[in-house]
């Protein structure tokens, strides 16, 4: 593994003890709990992933994604079907009228202290605080979003439209996120 790959790769996840927040706002001293409008939960929380979620937010915050990956039972017909033979156990796909965003935005990342966060949904998917949490340390520029999926080995896929792509993975045996897919096309 070169320098440079666990350079990125200690920097976009979560030293031990700590969880990541990530956001275009680099100004965030306080995390302070908040009822999140697109969440069904009504308890405010604060929201940080650990290190095995860190690549669904390497995103702009509104962009949708529909996310597939290999878990404990995923069958290599699966992979080879919505990865692709020899592309890894991993893919992001994003429409292509997000590239630009995907390409200019500015993203940052808050290390916060792990000891406040539990995990949430079933199974946990990100990780919840029911206080406020104060930052380690300042918000740290991401790295270019494009170079981090090619260094952590994630295949990052552009569509025309994400749903036909997203009810082939929900259908599948494949491990699957989606996020803000309200804001894809119809």
């Amino acid at each position: 593994m070169g320098q440079a790959f666990r350079a990125i790769m200690a920097f976009m996840r979560p030293e031990p003890g700590q969880v990541l927040h990530f956001s275009e706002d680099p100004t965030i001293e306080l995390f302070v709990p908040h009822v999140a409008p697109t969440s069904a939960l009504r308890t405010p929380y604060v929201w940080a992933v650990g290190h095995d979620r860190c690549p669904d937010y390497w995103f702009p915050r509104q962009c949708p994604r529909a996310m597939a990956w290999k878990g404990r039972g995923t069958s290599d017909a699966d992979i080879e079907r919505i990865v692709g033979a020899g592309c890894g156990e991993r893919v992001h796909a994003i429409e292509y009228g997000w590239l630009r965003a995907m390409m200019d935005v500015r993203l940052y990342a808050y290390r916060l202290p792990a000891d406040p966060f539990r995990p949430v949904g079933e199974p946990g998917h990100a990780l919840v605080a029911e206080r406020p949490v104060t930052p380690l340390g300042p918000a740290e520029p991401v790295s270019d979003l494009m170079d981090l999926h090619e260094e952590a080995g994630i295949q990052l896929r552009l569509l025309d439209n994400l749903w036909p792509f997203w009810n082939e993975v929900t259908a599948s045996t494949m491990q699957f996120s989606g996020i803000r897919l309200r804001n894809a096309r119809r």
